[in-house]
């Protein structure tokens, strides 16, 4: 008796070892109970809505439609829940100066030879941007054709969780200071509104220096409902044709981080589809790898054509920034970006400031945070000559800079828009390797005045008297141009004496700011309701619609999208079911099948719907969801 009591023991104990090795490790730190390792995946699963990519609009979106509905969501990065070198302002830089294959940052370089940053982590870019937060402009939203009732709500949705108000102090207080004297006015205070004039944005930052991203909106989400997997990026989306019109989306091939391949399919029925939320590098890119794109470059990369859709990767687009490096003579707090002064002549004015903000400030290693070649900001070579030993010397050479040159801000000019396009091609069929992306930057005339009129406005505000403060008086401005277009900040070739021509310094001295967009434009790719022309049951809904940068700064925008048109896929589906029954029922009592019963339960539900209250169909059950 005592041994077979020993033995159930010991078998009880390795079964929950066993749950424990899969779930507990399976899980790791991700945050959330329904969020899992891709390992743990199993190898074929249904669901209602199947969302690739848990970036700034797929967190919210799947949140949001699982309070109803199954979701998957695949994200090929990982948590980035207690990253240090995500989640604290301090930290800003690091994981973008993080090359390793499980870095959440991915490198890539555009055509025209600038150093660029894609996010591989669930949040996606407001896991690693500067944090500034700012609602798009009305003629924004109604130019997208969005109801604007929506729009505000899912905007205040959004905020609840990740939008603060941040600590203005002396530097960033000079800079408002000067935008005002300078005369780009009115003051509009602390807003999240995209006015015209000198404003306090929002930020991701908490008063403690943490960062909320997209992620956090998780919280939102129906745990029962929601299923998130990490490291697990998608190979292709895949398309039934028997018994349908046109190519119909069915469900998606998915890797683990073993190198297994897993198989999630939608649901039987109309109403079930695959949303591809990956950015503008991804979304195109997936849909390329698909079958979806132009036909002639997808059969040279041997890929089945499922619609030649000739518009997939073009009108590829990113803000162009440059900035101005401003010496201090006294110390500056350590900020991102607070102040932007929104001019009539479509340049926006921002500014950084503090030394080490991209490493831990108990370490000796100095950086300029924002502006590093550390995560990429590099000039003087052309782009034939770029690799990673010029970067490594320009790190090196940083080291034995004095203090005194760390200490200082950047004030930056980013343009609206922009007017300029490029386009994105495949390199391989890889769906982790980067395709080839042009943005044309200043192509466009139009872009390049936007930004003369930008550093004009720069060459103000630091020689106005409110920043005197913050500059050498014996430094002019011509210097300060030059010292600028000869520093480290991108991999075009340089041109000497670049403070005689802006033009020539804008194009010398051009960076990102991240805010690259294009690829799936609504109206050419997609249509106004994010759904793929000429297929069904496929959506796209990121910043690959965008034919403009919302704002002054589109994480905002794009995380309100997740939510707006999670909103209307829940009121539309719910409509299109209730219907659909109603249909069902008036034939069941034109062919005399009705009964009492029936006509009582019909009339109570046309009272229900008419009240504008549509009852939910929920799970019932984890075999209804596919989390088992």
């Amino acid at each position: 008796m005592g041994s077979s009591r020993w033995w159930r023991k010991m078998a009880t104990g390795l079964s929950a070892l066993l749950l424990c090795l899969r779930f507990c490790f399976g899980r790791g730190d991700t945050g959330f109970p329904f969020i899992h390792q891709s390992t743990a995946a199993p190898m074929v699963s249904y669901y209602d809505y199947i969302i690739v990519g848990g970036g700034t609009a797929g967190c919210p979106l799947a949140a949001t439609l699982s309070q109803t509905y199954s979701v998957l969501v695949l994200e090929r990065g990982g948590s980035p829940f207690r990253n240090p070198n995500i989640t604290h302002l301090s930290r800003f830089g690091a994981a973008l100066s993080d090359l390793s294959p499980k870095s959440p940052s991915q490198r890539f370089v555009s055509e025209d030879g600038v150093i660029n940053a894609r996010a591989r982590v669930l949040g996606g870019g407001t896991s690693l941007n500067a944090g500034f937060y700012t609602r798009a402009g009305s003629p924004y939203i109604a130019k997208a054709g969005w109801d604007a009732k929506l729009v505000n709500e899912s905007y205040r949705w959004v905020e609840k969780v990740v939008a603060f108000q941040p600590p203005l102090r002396q530097w960033q207080s000079a800079v408002r200071n000067s935008l005002l004297e300078i005369g780009i006015r009115p003051y509009n205070g602390y807003t999240l509104d995209h006015l015209y004039g000198t404003k306090v944005g929002g930020t991701i930052f908490d008063g403690y220096g943490r960062r909320h991203t997209s992620a956090h909106l998780l919280r939102y989400a129906n745990p029962s409902g929601i299923t998130v997997f990490l490291h697990a990026p998608v190979q292709k989306i895949l398309f039934t044709t028997e018994g349908k019109p046109r190519p119909t989306a069915d469900g998606v091939i998915f890797t683990d981080a073993s190198g297994l391949n897993h198989w999630a399919y939608l649901r039987r029925g109309p109403n079930s589809e695959v949303i591809v939320c990956s950015g503008a590098l991804g979304s195109p890119q997936l849909l390329m790898l698909s079958g979806l794109g132009p036909k002639r470059h997808l059969q040279s990369h041997n890929i089945s054509v499922v619609l030649d859709q000739p518009l997939v990767g073009q009108g590829m687009s990113d803000n162009p920034m440059n900035a101005v490096f401003v010496p201090s003579p006294r110390p500056v707090e350590v900020s991102l970006i607070q102040v932007v002064g929104i001019t009539h002549n479509g340049s926006y004015i921002e500014g950084a400031s503090g030394e080490n903000f991209g490493t831990d400030q108990t370490q000796s290693t100095r950086d300029f945070g924002m502006f590093s070649p550390k995560i990429g900001q590099f000039s003087t070579l052309p782009p034939k000559q770029r690799t990673q030993k010029a970067l490594d010397r320009a790190i090196q050479a940083m080291r034995f800079l004095p203090r005194s040159a760390f200490v200082g801000g950047f004030i930056l000019e980013k343009i609206m828009g922009p007017l300029s396009r490029g386009h994105l091609q495949l390199r391989t069929k890889n769906p982790n390797d980067n395709p080839a992306v042009t943005f044309n930057y200043f192509k466009d005339r139009g872009d390049l005045e936007r930004c003369v009129q930008g550093i004009k406005m720069i060459e103000k505000v630091i020689e106005s008297r409110s920043f005197s403060r913050f500059r050498y008086n014996y430094l002019p401005i011509s210097s300060l141009l030059n010292m600028t277009a000869n520093a480290p900040v991108n991999m075009l070739p340089k041109h000497a004496n670049a403070s005689r021509s802006l033009e020539q310094f804008c194009r010398d001295t051009v960076m990102t700011i991240w805010h690259y967009h294009g690829g799936c434009h609504v109206g050419k790719v997609v249509d106004r309701d994010y759904k793929v022309i000429g297929v069904d049951a496929l959506r796209v809904i990121d910043g690959s619609t965008f034919d403009y940068s919302p704002g002054t700064n589109p994480q905002a925008t794009v995380m309100m999208l997740g939510r707006y048109m999670g909103v209307k896929m829940l009121r539309e589906r719910a409509s299109r079911e209730w219907l659909s029954k109603r249909s069902k029922e008036k034939r069941r009592y034109s062919f005399g099948t009705f009964s009492r019963s029936d006509r009582r339960n019909s009339r109570n539900s046309q009272g229900f719907h008419r009240r504008g209250r549509v009852p939910h169909h929920r799970a019932q059950n984890e075999d209804d969801i596919g989390l088992n």
